[in-house]
């Protein structure tokens, strides 16, 4: 693959560390982003979420953090773009590893969805 892919990573989740190195090992370019060190804003995280294809934000979101519950973030009448706005206000939440490929994405749990973006 002569793509770049960008890796939303956090250095401390185990699930993330391993995607890293998966994707040196196969010798993948890889561009990194430290998301909690610099936080996607409301519009990369909607890219994202396009990329992604999925119906619902919660699908990258870190839907059992304690900070979900608080934020009431299970509410189903909040919007995508509310929760998307929630991802932006608190970086945290934003599931991990997140890999994008061009115009793909994958949520990298497990991995195997981050092998088939490669």
């Amino acid at each position: 693959m002569t793509q770049t892919v960008t890796l939303y990573h956090n250095s401390r989740c185990s699930k993330s560390r391993a995607a890293l190195a998966l994707l040196q090992v196969r010798g993948v370019k890889t561009h990194v982003v430290n998301y909690l060190d610099t936080p996607p804003s409301v519009e990369e995280l909607a890219v994202i979420f396009r990329k992604l294809g999925a119906d619902s934000v919660r699908s990258m979101m870190r839907t059992k953090d304690e900070q979900y519950q608080q934020l009431g973030l299970d509410n189903p009448d909040l919007s995508n773009e509310d929760l998307l706005r929630a991802i932006a206000a608190t970086p945290k939440l934003l599931e991990r590893p997140i890999a994008v490929a061009g115009d793909k994405a994958a949520v990298g749990r497990p991995l195997e969805n981050i092998e088939a973006l490669l």
